[in-house]
């Protein structure tokens, strides 16, 4: 006998979508889901809504929203046929906004489009929102997986996510802190992360990515998904002493480092001190590229930067991996590189 709900799939399945593939993806994914749960979270994973109760303690909590997405990117995985990666890179362009208003990442959740759902591809996409949840402390609360045959090729897919944060109303970090005098201090980037690879996959077009570079120590195709680096577990310990954060992200220094300071100031920069990874050089190299636009496009080696009165500095280059790039100084227009 066949019933109702096996018709309706088997004529759904005919359409390009296979609904028992969508019971399996969630069926492989709940263990790592289960490895991101924290105590605030309500109800189970396959409920319309996911549930989250705000910490204890908490006296003016302000909530902090971010979301993205992973970008081209993805078309590295799929090249690779590695997915277990970009997850994590999601989850680290969403908390690592929300870091910088000085909020605790709480909760996150994934938006996968599939143009096939294979049910171990989608769960081992998921294993890597789950680890950057876990590498963040929030709770992967929910999710949707959709499948869109026609819209995107079988073996392709998009992924974007967003997270919510909390901070106190009289701790949010202002640029408006920030004097002339302050150190800026570099966290140190695992590579490329997630932004411009619109350039650098032009820049390798013609390359192999299962080829092995020596500049780099692997193959190519393996250091570009590198997963973007999440500053949770790094900041956290020192927000009380930090007065403004950027994060590096699409447009470089030039665009985010100015996001970090009030009008009327400038983070005066000495590039001899930023310390940048072999990547960067292969990609000016090969795509012949001016050294000064790299500055407009890649984190270059500065995944985030920290703004700090000097009294502090030295507090907080003591339990992180930061170093000194440079302080603020009362000029106009955000940066100057030096």
């Amino acid at each position: 006998m066949t019933s109702e709900r096996d018709s309706v799939s088997n004529s759904y399945r005919d359409s390009g979508v296979d609904v028992q593939a969508g019971y399996d993806a969630v069926r492989l994914m709940r263990e790592h889901v289960a490895r991101t749960m924290r105590s605030e979270v309500l109800g189970g994973l396959g409920g319309f809504g996911g549930m989250f109760e705000l910490p204890e303690g908490m006296r003016r909590p302000v909530l902090v929203s971010g979301t993205d997405g992973v970008g081209t990117k993805l078309k590295i995985a799929f090249t690779m046929n590695r997915h277990d990666t970009v997850g994590i890179d999601c989850v680290a362009m969403c908390v690592n906004d929300v870091l910088c208003c000085g909020a605790e990442p709480l909760f996150f959740l994934d938006y996968v489009a599939v143009g096939k759902n294979i049910p171990e591809r989608v769960a081992e996409i998921v294993s890597g929102v789950a680890e950057g949840c876990v590498q963040s402390e929030c709770a992967l609360i929910g999710g949707e997986t959709a499948e869109m045959p026609g819209f995107y090729p079988e073996n392709e897919y998009d992924i974007a996510g967003f997270c919510v944060g909390a901070v106190e109303r009289d701790e949010i970090l202002d640029p408006l802190n920030v004097r002339a005098g302050d150190t800026v201090i570099a966290l140190p980037s695992t590579g490329v992360h997630s932004n411009g690879f619109s350039l650098v996959r032009k820049v390798f077009a013609d390359c192999d990515m299962n080829g092995y570079v020596s500049e780099l120590g692997k193959k190519l195709g393996d250091e570009l998904l590198t997963p973007t680096r999440i500053y949770v577990k790094t900041v956290k310990p020192v927000m009380k002493l930090v007065k403004s954060i950027a994060h590096i992200t699409g447009g470089g220094f030039w665009e985010n480092i100015p996001r970090a300071l009030p009008e009327g100031l400038s983070a005066k920069i000495e590039l001899s001190a930023v310390r940048t990874p072999a990547i960067f050089d292969v990609i000016e190299k090969t795509g012949n590229i001016p050294h000064d636009e790299m500055y407009h496009v890649f984190n270059m080696g500065v995944g985030m930067v920290l703004v700090a009165d000097g009294k502090n500095a030295d507090e907080i280059l003591s339990v992180t991996d930061g170093y000194v790039i440079g302080e603020i100084v009362k000029v106009e227009g955000g940066l100057i590189l030096c």
